[in-house]
C-alpha cells in the first residue's frame, strides 16, 4: 500500500563545479531550498533576466545520448544525472541556478550531487508530495528497445532493466531490479558512472564532441573491458541505465509510482513513456495531509 509523504527541499545550498562533456566548459552549479509546490527549476544566471527552464516533461528536446531542457531560448543540457539525484533521494523542491547551458559531467555519476545533497542536509515540508499511479499497462517499443509500465501491486515504484550488447562483448548482457528508495539509489545506483564502447568515444571526438573527457572520466571499453580505470560494481552498466532512467522519470514532476520495465531503451524512448503517462495516469494528492 502506498503511502503518500511529505515534500522535500535542501536544507541549505549545495554546490557542485566541474567540466561539462560536450562543451568542455566549466561550470558551476549552486542548488538552492525552494518552496512547496515550486518542483525542480533551472535558473539560467549567466544570462540575461536570468531565465528558468523547469524540469518537466514539457520542456524536454530531442538530443543524443542526454536530456536536454528548454524554455525559448534558454536551455540546459546533461541534466539526468542531477534530476536523478534530486529524485532519487526524493528532494522535490530545488532551484539550480548553473552559468553555463551544460551540467558538469563529474564522474560520469550522480555520486558528486548526491554527496553535496546529503552535505547540505534534506528537510521535510509542509506539503504532500504528488503520486501518478500507472492504473494499465503501456508498453512503447521502438528499434529493438522497449519500455513498459505497468499498475503496481503494492504500491512500490519498482525499475527492472535488461541491458543487452550481445554474448563475447566486454559488457554483454546484464539484468537489475530495484525497489527505488532513497538508501538503495544512494549506495547502489548513484555511484554507478556513464559508459561507452571505445569505438563510440572515437567516433564522438571525431566529431568534435568530448574534447575534455578521457577513459579517466567515465567508463571506455574495449574488448578487454575498462581501459585506465575499474569497475566500481561486476554490473555498473545496467545500474547507470536505471540510474538514467530514475533521472529520465523525474521529468513526471510527480512520484510515479508502478512497475517499469525496460530492455535497452534510451533517454528518448524514456521520456516518450512519461510523456504519454502524464496524459494518462491517475495523479492523486493526499487532501488529509495537506497544508
Amino acid at each position: 500500500m502506498y503511502r503518500f509523504r511529505r515534500q522535500q527541499t535542501l536544507a541549505s545550498s549545495a554546490l557542485v563545479e566541474g567540466i561539462g562533456y560536450w562543451s568542455g566548459q566549466k561550470v558551476r552549479v549552486e542548488c538552492r531550498p525552494a518552496p512547496p509546490d515550486s518542483g525542480v527549476v533551472f535558473v539560467r544566471s549567466d544570462l540575461p533576466e536570468q531565465p528558468r527552464v523547469p524540469a518537466v516533461i514539457d520542456y524536454r528536446i530531442d538530443a543524443a545520448r542526454r536530456t536536454v531542457l528548454q524554455n525559448g531560448a534558454a536551455r540546459v543540457e546533461m541534466v539526468e544525472h542531477l534530476l536523478a539525484a534530486l529524485a532519487g533521494l526524493q528532494i522535490d523542491n530545488c532551484e539550480v541556478w548553473i552559468d553555463h547551458s551544460e551540467l558538469p559531467g563529474c564522474d560520469g555519476s550522480a555520486k558528486p550531487f548526491v554527496d553535496a545533497f546529503d552535505a547540505a542536509g534534506i528537510v521535510a515540508q509542509s506539503a504532500t508530495r504528488t503520486a501518478r499511479f500507472v492504473t494499465k499497462p503501456l508498453r512503447l517499443c521502438r528499434e529493438g528497445s522497449w519500455i513498459e509500465a505497468l499498475p503496481s501491486a503494492d504500491g512500490r515504484t519498482t525499475l527492472h532493466y535488461v541491458l543487452d550488447y550481445g554474448i563475447g562483448g566486454p559488457i554483454g548482457r546484464q539484468e537489475l531490479e530495484v525497489v527505488l528508495k532513497p538508501q538503495r539509489f544512494r549506495q547502489g545506483l548513484a555511484p554507478s558512472r556513464t559508459f561507452l564502447l571505445a569505438a563510440e568515444a572515437e567516433a564522438l571526438r571525431a566529431q568534435g564532441l568530448a574534447g575534455c573527457t578521457t577513459t579517466r572520466d567515465l567508463l571506455v571499453f574495449d574488448q578487454r573491458g575498462p581501459i585506465d580505470n575499474s569497475l566500481r560494481f561486476p554490473d555498473e552498466c545496467v545500474r547507470h541505465k536505471l540510474l538514467d532512467l530514475v533521472g529520465d522519470l523525474a521529468l513526471a514532476g510527480a512520484d510515479l509510482i508502478g512497475k517499469f520495465r525496460a530492455y535497452r531503451s534510451g533517454h528518448k524512448l524514456n521520456a516518450e513513456l512519461v510523456r504519454q503517462l502524464a496524459a494518462e495516469v491517475e495523479t492523486v494528492c493526499d487532501v488529509r495531509h495537506a497544508a
